[in-house]
């Protein structure tokens, strides 16, 4: 058995060949988001096609912010709120389908539902052995922001950019 020809495989349908014309160039390079954000308003306040434009950051890391201890009572009230919560969702389910008094119905499953999350919230704590006695919040953050714009109309782009800079330089 031999490998087939690859002269005989057929030419790629038009979907699937490579548009050059949409050629990105990158025409400026911020240190924050704020800043790239900055300059593609600017391009859209002077009639430039924003929809040729795209902002990427790289340089990608992940901040973890540290708030704070985290006990087994923090769990538990963590989970008394969630589960207060899942608990409201659920009386809300039941009062539609029930002729019941629902004010005792929505008081029941939000107490019945804060119980059940405390002793979840505190058991999942517990069962982790200490290993995570803290609590976080995570953020994916860019170490700078590239402007790029399709090819065909980069130039029109960093001279709509430059006059942006050199008037934010002279003000």
């Amino acid at each position: 058995m031999t490998a087939p020809d690859p002269a005989d495989r057929p030419d790629p349908a038009v979907g699937e060949l490579v548009d050059l014309e949409r050629a990105s160039v990158t025409v400026a390079r911020f240190a924050d988001y704020a800043g790239a954000q900055q300059a593609v308003d600017y391009l859209s306040d002077n009639g430039f096609p924003v929809e040729k434009t795209a902002i990427i950051g790289t340089d990608l890391r992940l901040v973890e912010n540290v708030l704070g201890r985290l006990t087994v009572g923090r769990a538990a009230l963590a989970g008394v709120a969630s589960g207060a919560w899942f608990g409201l969702f659920i009386g809300i389910l039941f009062t539609l389908f029930s002729d019941a008094n629902w004010v005792g119905v929505l008081l029941s499953t939000v107490l019945i539902g804060a119980l059940w999350g405390a002793i979840f919230g505190a058991a999942g704590h517990a069962l982790t052995g200490g290993r995570r006695d803290f609590s976080s919040r995570s953020s994916l953050q860019a170490g700078q922001y590239a402007v790029t714009v399709e090819a065909d109309a980069a130039e029109e782009a960093r001279v709509l950019i430059t006059r942006q800079t050199w008037r934010a330089a002279n003000t």
